[in-house]
């Protein structure tokens, strides 16, 4: 929003090496799930036992966490999407969650999902998919007056690779907008 201190924090991260982590909603609430589980992976690298927490469970436990937070009337006040191989999931500040090949939170589930539904395919290549992604936080760019053109692009390649990438800036072409300024002969207005 417009009280924003920091007009672009990094909101994609990655736990462990095989799970990434988006959120949005409250910043401090967003780093205070980040420390538990970064409590949970070194709790992983201590007990030593070869296993390691997966997207699948760290969702279910983000799960658990939310709910309980949401009963004592404390909510993390974040929407969070949690991603690994073959594995997307969502869960709210209420602790509802489901799993589904597309998901967004916020504006881009009512602009974004029905342009990755119609123009999703199987075979698409890594680049024809990152070109997708960018059309569609490109719309949400144009439609939101306190967004910004930088963006992160995440992605799951295995068992134990996640990578996010640094922040870079959009594209973006305001030349067909030009109906949008008003009269500027007049007042300003219609």
């Amino acid at each position: 929003g417009s009280m924003e201190k920091y007009k672009a924090p990094r909101r994609i991260r990655t736990v462990g090496d095989n799970c990434l982590i988006g959120a949005s909603g409250e910043y401090s609430d967003f780093q205070s799930v980040m420390d538990t589980l970064e409590g949970m992976v070194q709790d992983d690298v201590n007990y030593d036992d070869g296993e390691k927490s997966d997207a699948k469970s760290i969702h279910s436990y983000l799960r658990a966490v939310m709910y309980q937070r949401r009963s004592k009337m404390n909510p993390l006040w974040n929407d969070i999407i949690i991603a690994g191989k073959d594995f997307l999931g969502y869960v709210d500040k209420i602790g509802t969650t489901y799993e589904d090949s597309f998901i967004a939170t916020g504006f881009g589930s009512y602009l974004a999902i029905p342009i990755l539904r119609s123009k999703w395919r199987p075979d698409l290549t890594e680049g024809e998919a990152r070109a997708l992604l960018e059309d569609c936080l490109r719309v949400l760019f144009y439609r939101d007056c306190r967004a910004l053109n930088r963006i992160q692009i995440a992605k799951v390649q295995g068992d134990d690779d996640a990578v996010v990438s640094d922040p870079y800036e959009l594209e973006t072409n305001w030349s067909g907008f030009e109906a949008t300024k008003g009269d500027m002969d007049g007042d300003g207005g219609w």
